[in-house]
């Protein structure tokens, strides 16, 4: 897979994203892709050729080999790297078509140079309306993506380790042979790290869930206090209207009465 080309993709993202969305892509581009990338390919490398069982049947590696170990850990964290990521390209898209729009509006009101629309696409776009409700639900599925990609891992390596020994009797072995596994505590460590990294990402996406929540509360309470001001504001000026009216009424009211008293 072309990493620069994913890492280039983005890291355009990261800059309508919230603090914690950032670090969030900082972890998921140091401590896994670029650790996948450097380490644990070459950890891994060809498997197959260094599963070896005590036996010279034509077949019965590839069996028990396949019955073991149905996909490649390197092959399973590349694809948990992709879905992870895909809903980010949800607000990308989301950020291209406001961006789209705004142009339009520039054009139609004759700003159309070129540097003025080159700009728009460099300005940070608010987090709120629809593009808020289209980052959280990207965030929610980040969530449900990874933990189940860890319960995956589970079921396929029981209490994710690198099991050393393994008894197969599968078709086309003659009888239960005993296969051993290459580095088997190496390929642990590195399992163990790297669902670490994405327990560390549940929690950043948890905690940027919350965040986003109680900034659309703040400003939501903010929005309404300053309604409330303002309606405030309203009353208090009619009330000085009709105040004033009352006053000039009655002192109408007064010099009529003198008017009208004999002298």
């Amino acid at each position: 897979m072309n990493w620069p080309v994913f890492y280039a993709v983005f890291s355009g993202v990261s800059r309508h994203s919230t603090g914690i969305g950032r670090v969030w892509l900082s972890v998921v581009f140091i401590f896994r892709i670029l650790v996948l990338v450097v380490a644990a390919e070459s950890a891994w490398g060809d498997e197959k050729s260094t599963f070896i069982c005590n036996t010279q049947q034509p077949g019965c590696n590839s069996v028990c080999y396949d019955h073991f170990f149905p996909i490649s850990h390197i092959r399973l964290w590349a694809l948990q790297l992709i879905i992870v990521s895909t809903p980010a390209l949800l607000v990308a898209m989301h950020v291209a078509y406001l961006q789209h729009q705004e142009k339009k509006v520039l054009r139609l009101t004759g700003h159309d140079d070129p540097k003025e629309l080159a700009e728009v696409k460099k300005q940070k776009v608010r987090i709120s309306g629809n593009l808020w409700w289209t980052y959280t639900l990207s965030v929610l599925f980040r969530i449900i993506f990874e933990a189940a990609f860890m319960y995956i891992f589970y079921l396929i390596y029981p209490g994710y380790a690198m099991i050393r020994l393994v008894k197969c009797s599968a078709y086309p072995c003659p009888n239960t042979v005993d296969c051993f596994v290459s580095r088997p505590t190496e390929k642990t460590i590195f399992t163990v790290f790297m669902l670490t990294a994405s327990g560390v990402c549940i929690v950043l996406n948890v905690a940027e869930v919350f965040f986003l929540i109680g900034r659309a509360w703040s400003r939501r309470r903010q929005r309404h206090g300053d309604s409330y001001r303002d309606k405030e504001h309203r009353q208090n000026k009619m009330n000085t209207l009709l105040t004033g009216e009352g006053l000039m009424k009655r002192s109408s009211g007064s010099l009529e009465k003198e008017h009208c008293t004999p002298s």
